[in-house]
């Protein structure tokens, strides 16, 4: 049967659009449908316009600490409105570029939301096509625990466009997303308060790391509330909050923000025509090579919920691209190792086991690890400390996970994940001459196993 596509993709986020994009470069026939905004969560509501706020939340600190390097301040005003106009007008340029890249690789756009008819056709603006492969990538949407109240919470969806910046945050959630929120709420002068569930935040992080934040969080003001949760939330006349806690305490609050979890964005896609399966979370299934039980429909990025990160989902587009239309260039995603960074402030940068992880596992292994105030903070009252630590096997002297809390931490274990991924041994570390004076040589003149 001749079909109109070779390829449709549903979702022109980071991954479906890198399918689609290569796809097309290799002669495939490709269309995209997309309902609401080119560059997918990453690009409109996620890492890039949370990034650009984390940047303008930390000028407070940088004008706090200029004194110390002779630098007088008049005092520094803040404007809500200006950073969002201008996080907009950013957001809107990548919009066009996503446009363009999709346009110039002879991609079709369709602008609407995609219905799948059966395996082989899509409906969307009241129109049919038929496709040989069809993609999902319609990724993931943030979850409001559904409390008495919780249509006056917001997520991160919401996050990005409020008017004004609230005066009293309470951040609910103990994952990145939560702990970056909060940091940025915090840094640009609200009342922030971050309420957990659990004992300590950042689950499935090192225990150092996670430590260490905490102290460093609590140094600079933050209110830290572990083992809480909100019964209800309830608007008062004067439009603040009133949140009732399980525990009976009660909290006021201009903006509660709950980073609790996100879903697959499955709505009204119409997989109940076809045979695709769903886990018990409610992700689409699928095999090694993103098939799912119905051969002519794949899926990737977060919408399949393995790891759910933008750089991931460009290597799974990459690879169902390479596999179904060059599969002399296909190879299969590496999910070891894959470095990750958390924009709090400070930054946390991560690559491969933790120590808990890496003991779990069985390797005896060697822990070095150093706490130190950075070189810039010296000529300042500031007392942050940074922390680096390295996971070594203490039989084949291989390093196992890298971790860092501190300025910069994502740039700098950016390149450290290359040299894991290479299978670096702690000799290596030691026989590479640090670059002076930086924070990053730090990693390669650690000497001592802690403990030892």
């Amino acid at each position: 049967m001749a079909y109109d596509f070779d390829l449709y993709v549903i979702g022109a986020g980071s991954g479906g659009v890198r399918a689609a994009r290569f796809a097309a470069g290799f002669g495939a026939k490709v269309a995209v449908a997309e309902s609401r905004y080119l560059g997918g969560t990453c690009v409109n509501v996620g890492c890039v316009p949370k990034k650009l706020l984390v940047y303008g939340a930390h000028f407070a600190e940088d004008f706090e600490q200029a004194s110390g390097f002779g630098w007088s301040l008049d005092e520094a005003q803040f404007d809500w409105a200006t950073l969002i106009a201008n996080k907009d007008r950013e957001i809107n340029r990548l919009n066009g570029i996503y446009r363009n890249l999709l346009v110039n690789s002879g991609v079709t756009l369709h602008e609407g939301h995609a219905k799948i008819v059966d395996p082989h056709t899509v409906e969307i603006n009241g129109e049919r096509h038929t496709a040989k492969n069809i993609l999902i990538a319609t990724g993931g949407w943030p979850q409001i625990p559904e409390i008495p109240g919780h249509e006056h919470a917001i997520s991160s969806n919401q996050a990005f466009f409020l008017k004004e910046l609230p005066k009293r945050v309470l951040v609910v959630g103990g994952g990145y997303i939560a702990v970056e929120f909060a940091g940025i709420f915090h840094g640009l002068g609200a009342q922030t308060t971050l309420l957990y569930r659990g004992e300590l935040f950042l689950r499935g992080f090192d225990g150092s790391v996670r430590k260490h934040l905490q102290e460093e969080l609590t140094k600079r003001g933050m209110d830290l509330q572990f083992n809480a949760d909100i019964e209800r939330i309830d608007k008062q006349a004067d439009g603040s909050l009133k949140v009732t806690l399980k525990d009976g305490r009660q909290l006021e609050a201009d903006c509660v923000f709950y980073a609790t979890g996100r879903r697959p964005m499955l709505d009204n896609l119409g997989l109940e025509n076809t045979a695709v399966k769903l886990d018990n979370k409610g992700f689409v299934e699928v095999d090694d090579l993103y098939q799912t039980a119905e051969p002519s429909i794949l899926a990737l990025g977060d919408v399949i919920g393995r790891v759910q990160l933008t750089p991931v989902a460009l290597a799974e587009g990459m690879a169902v691209a390479r596999r179904l239309f060059k599969p002399e260039q296909y190879r299969p995603v590496d999910y070891k190792m894959i470095p990750t960074a958390v924009f709090s402030l400070p930054n946390i940068g991560t690559v491969g086991l933790t120590e808990e992880e890496a003991r779990e596992a069985g390797h005896e292994v060697q822990i070095f690890e150093s706490r130190f105030r950075p070189m810039k903070l010296t000529l300042t009252e500031c007392q942050e400390r940074t922390l680096m630590k390295l996971v070594v096997d203490a039989q084949t002297d291989k390093v196992l996970g890298c971790h860092m809390v501190g300025p910069e931490a994502g740039e700098i274990v950016q390149g450290l994940a290359i040299a894991l991924k290479a299978g670096a041994t702690k000799r290596h570390f030691d026989e590479t001459i640090g670059v002076h004076p930086t924070a990053a040589e730090e990693f390669v003149t650690l000497r001592t196993p802690v403990g030892a």
